[in-house]
């Protein structure tokens, strides 16, 4: 693909390179547009710096930068789709942060009303879906949801005894109180459940129990865009299996 990066070179001479590029028809005027994520590379690390969105749109052949609040991480990667049925390509951007718990940060891009704008960001997301994680008495962990106002009941009995016998008596009564937690943002994927052209996102956020590691399951939200927002189609949880 030979694309004209003269001018984005120009933006930062420290080193700014181009870390990934698509293209799509963006804003949606059938003509394909560039788009490209430039960074600066942490010398001998995977780690990137400004890392910035460009759109070379292919009819002006004008250059667009969007800056992002959350603009360093690991393995910073692009997916153009139509997530609002306006008859573009919207833009994805996922970075992984390198942290513990493998959360990510996360934008959605679109051109509205011949603008572009955020209509994700995990930010956002991680503020609104907040969760109390408890566990209960007979091997079980209670995790309720604050946004959709749900309850999911885990069922610990496929854990080791080691791991049960720490935390519960022989009568499967708690020892003491326990409180775990579930993760921010750790997946965030387009699937277009319909069948109709148009992608939804599925978000996974990773319950965690005594300690990080301890790993419990993940929560799953599919996130539909409503005409304003991306609200939630539906939500689940997904636990480990054992084996047979």
């Amino acid at each position: 693909m030979q694309l004209n990066f003269q001018t984005a070179r120009q933006m930062n001479s420290n080193r700014t390179v181009i870390v990934t590029s698509k293209q799509g028809d963006i804003d949606g005027d059938g003509t394909k547009d560039n788009v490209f994520l430039t960074a600066n590379k942490t010398p001998d690390s995977p780690f990137w710096r400004n890392i910035t969105l460009v759109i070379h749109n292919g009819r002006t052949n004008q250059y667009e930068q969007v800056p992002m609040k959350n603009d360093a991480g690991y393995s910073p990667t692009l997916f153009l789709g139509d997530f609002t049925g306006n008859e573009g390509d919207d833009i994805l951007v996922v970075i992984d942060t390198g942290g513990s718990g493998g959360s990510i940060y996360a934008y959605v891009f679109s051109y509205l009303n011949g603008q572009l704008m955020t209509i994700f960001n995990s930010d956002s997301f991680n503020e609104s879906f907040q969760y109390d994680v408890n566990y209960e008495n007979q091997y079980k962990v209670k995790v309720n949801g604050h946004y959709l106002k749900e309850r999911y009941i885990l069922d610990l009995t496929y854990k080791d005894q080691e791991y049960l016998s720490e935390i519960y008596n022989k009568d499967g009564i708690l020892k003491a109180p326990i409180e775990g937690w579930v993760n921010p943002l750790s997946g965030l994927y387009p699937v277009d459940f319909n069948r109709d052209g148009i992608y939804e996102l599925e978000a996974y956020q990773r319950i965690a129990g005594r300690y990080n590691a301890d790993s419990l399951g993940f929560v799953q939200t599919v996130l539909k865009w409503n005409g304003k927002a991306f609200a939630p189609d539906r939500q689940n949880v997904a636990i480990f299996g054992k084996g047979i």
